[in-house]
């Protein structure tokens, strides 16, 4: 058996957000967000994700699966492979637009729900050793909660490191499944129970169409092809640092990195776009193209 990469988009959606996949979600989700006993789970709506807004200008600001539950609270979940210009700031947008876009003009504010952002991550992105980061709104100086109308978890599958005969926790499952399926060739003894079978089942490259194994190897290439232009920068970056000094040679490196993934978007983006993704000029951006 072969299985589907699950922390690319495609396949993630395919696994969490799919009609078949609310056993599946309402596990990951009480699995990874820890609910207070009572509040658990019991019942969600999967929500499709695509009716989010676009913010102009960025064609990839979709979450990959939004979910209702059945108390009103809210969840999106995104993964996410390539750590790339504004996802922070995606990330807060979208969960702060998911609370405010509850209400209709005139309604009352104690109608509105709690939202939970939930985010993987396959890179680092906080100097700490822990898997897991929570945030909420708090007071400065005493760390008094406002609310937890809004709070942001993220998960980095870097630092979960756990080899199968280590998972002791339903987390530690789901989180393996995440960051291993697409390397395994059968289910694993561990793992080889519901609702977490049946996330093999539809991760089973076998049961997909031709066009939906090409969708997947799209979505391959194109992490490959930035992820590649990123060490190439980075080592270009390092190699020029070593002459002119650390703190020049990470300008530089930074901007060779910026040039790499912007010749990666020339074919999908408009320069306006590209230069505020890569935080490039608009007439580097332009330089580019007639180059290209």
């Amino acid at each position: 058996m072969r299985f589907l990469d699950v922390k690319t988009d495609y396949a993630f959606k395919k696994v969490f957000g799919s009609a078949e996949s609310k056993p599946i979600l309402i596990s990951f989700l009480n699995a990874l967000i820890g609910f207070p006993k009572g509040r658990e789970v019991t019942d969600l709506v999967i929500v499709d994700p695509y009716q989010i807004p676009m913010l102009q200008g960025m064609k990839d600001t979709y979450v990959d699966v939004k979910a209702t539950l059945a108390d009103g609270r809210e969840v999106i979940v995104e993964m996410q492979v390539l750590n790339v210009k504004g996802f922070e700031q995606r990330i807060l947008y979208n969960a702060a637009k998911s609370y405010s876009r509850q209400l209709q003009e005139g309604e009352d504010y104690t109608l509105l729900n709690p939202v939970i952002a939930l985010t993987l991550t396959d890179f680092t992105l906080f100097e700490t050793d822990a898997v897991c980061s929570r945030f909420l709104l708090l007071e400065k100086e005493r760390f008094i909660q406002y609310r937890d109308d809004i709070e942001l978890i993220f998960f980095e599958l870097p630092k979960f490191t756990l080899e199968e005969v280590q998972l002791a926790t339903i987390q530690d499952k789901w989180l393996y499944f995440v960051k291993n399926a697409g390397r395994l060739n059968m289910v694993p003894q561990t793992l080889d129970e519901a609702p977490i079978r049946e996330a093999f089942e539809i991760a089973n490259t076998a049961a997909l169409s031709a066009e939906e194994l090409e969708q997947q190897e799209r979505r391959h290439d194109f992490i490959r092809l930035q992820r590649g232009a990123q060490e190439k920068a980075f080592d270009d970056g390092k190699a020029a640092g070593e002459v002119k000094g650390r703190e020049e040679g990470r300008a530089e490196g930074e901007h060779a990195k910026a040039l790499a993934v912007a010749r990666n978007l020339l074919l999908m983006l408009d320069d306006v776009a590209i230069a505020a993704a890569t935080d490039l000029s608009e007439e580097e951006v332009a330089r580019l193209r007639r180059d290209a």
